[in-house]
């Protein structure tokens, strides 16, 4: 029997080494030629062929010599940061803050600019004012960019393009608003629901693959992250639980006409600051009192404690009512208002859901506080803009051998 013929099985299996090799430098570079071959398991030859190819193609550069170790110092290859560039964007009623990073995720610039939460914005407008300050700070243009990734109160509906579950987002609700960014900017865009974007920060900082973190802030949100995935949903809306009706609340009615009801009536910013203000804790934010009733409940003020009791069981009746149906090993309070309590609220809602919840998962308070939408943005911008690029260098090899 005569043998089939697979001629693309050697150039497949190339590139797929290749593009295990580029993963391995951004991951954890700069690397010898040594532990490259030791941690993908192809030989030294095989292996310093494979730098060759991706010096060649400028992908992968020279970064020195390991020193320190007995014997001649070996060097070190990276990955050059300037073969792609991305940017992310967090964009609230208030403000629209963008950053731009080269491949390797390195924050190069930043640029906040402030918009009238009571007046219509355009989109593009807004979106160009922000990048182009920054690609300026970082000694880029537009063109330098591969992929542009925007954070968003809502959703973008796969099927309309346009933004849902966010009215007081005013200007952008226009169909197929992703097309018109991209128009505008030049470069693919992608709009992500906030929340989900603070669940990728949260997954690359703490290295955990699956957890439901809910998000007390300004509003209120659920992101659902099962094996490295977060969910969306099938029109984009997994995770809108301030709509989730609840006990203790009113049945939300005509949701796509008013904001009434559920959940968010019960720990959305205004409930929590009124709350808290009848336990003799007001202040301007929800977050401020939060603060100052989780400061007066550790050394031992009773009326805090009890304020900050009450929340914890609102809080944890919707968390039952969560993982009973989607059953997480793992519960994050994040936000400004879900962070403020700090251990003080932690730990009262951990006992109450123990109560409720026949599955008990532990609450932790997220990791990442400082800018968790817009890092999230940048980290799905940069995957993106990675794989675009590596794309492109391997298929330029893989025609070079040919």
């Amino acid at each position: 029997m005569t043998a089939l013929s697979t001629p693309g099985i050697p150039s497949l299996l190339r590139t797929m080494n290749d593009r295990s090799a580029l993963d391995l430098l951004l991951d954890r570079g700069p690397l010898t030629r040594a532990e490259l071959s030791e941690l993908t398991g192809l030989s030294r030859p095989t292996t310093g062929q494979l730098l060759a190819r991706l010096q060649a193609s400028g992908a992968v550069v020279s970064d020195g010599h390991r020193t320190g170790r007995r014997g001649p110092n070996a060097e070190l290859y990276r990955i050059d940061p300037a073969l792609a560039y991305a940017a992310g964007l967090d964009v609230t009623p208030g403000k629209v803050v963008g950053a731009v990073a080269d491949v390797t995720g390195a924050i190069l610039a930043l640029n906040e600019v402030s918009v009238q939460a009571t007046t219509s914005v355009d989109p593009a407008v807004c979106v160009h004012e922000v990048l182009s300050k920054a690609l300026a700070d970082a000694g880029l243009t537009r063109k330098s960019l591969t992929h542009v990734t925007v954070g968003s109160p809502g959703s973008i509906d796969p099927i309309t393009g346009r933004l849902e579950y966010a009215s007081h987002l005013r200007g952008w609700h226009e169909v197929d608003l992703p097309v018109r960014l991209r128009n505008a900017i030049g470069v693919p865009v992608e709009i992500v629901n906030d929340v989900r974007l603070a669940a990728v920060a949260e997954m690359t900082v703490r290295g955990t693959r699956d957890f439901a973190l809910l998000w007390m802030g300004a509003g209120l949100g659920l992101a659902h992250v099962s094996g490295g995935q977060v969910l969306a949903g099938a029109r984009g809306g997994a995770g809108e639980v301030g709509y989730m009706p609840v006990p203790g609340a009113d049945v939300p009615r005509s949701v796509r006409r008013r904001n009434t009801g559920g959940f968010q009536s019960l720990i959305g910013a205004p409930a929590v600051r009124k709350l808290l203000a009848e336990a003799g804790f007001g202040s301007r934010t929800a977050e401020a009192a939060l603060r100052r009733a989780a400061d007066a409940a550790d050394t031992g003020n009773a009326s805090a404690g009890r304020g900050i009791d009450h929340l914890a069981t609102r809080v944890a009746t919707g968390l039952a009512a969560i993982c009973s149906v989607i059953d997480p090993p793992l519960v994050v309070l994040a936000g400004d208002v879900g962070t403020a309590g700090g251990e003080a609220l932690r730990g009262r809602v951990q006992r109450e859901l123990d109560e409720m919840s026949m599955t008990r998962p532990p609450v932790e308070t997220t990791v990442v506080t400082a800018r968790p939408v817009l890092h999230g943005a940048v980290r799905a911008a940069v995957a993106r803009a990675r794989d675009a690029a590596f794309a492109a260098f391997l298929g330029s090899i893989d025609r070079s051998s040919s």
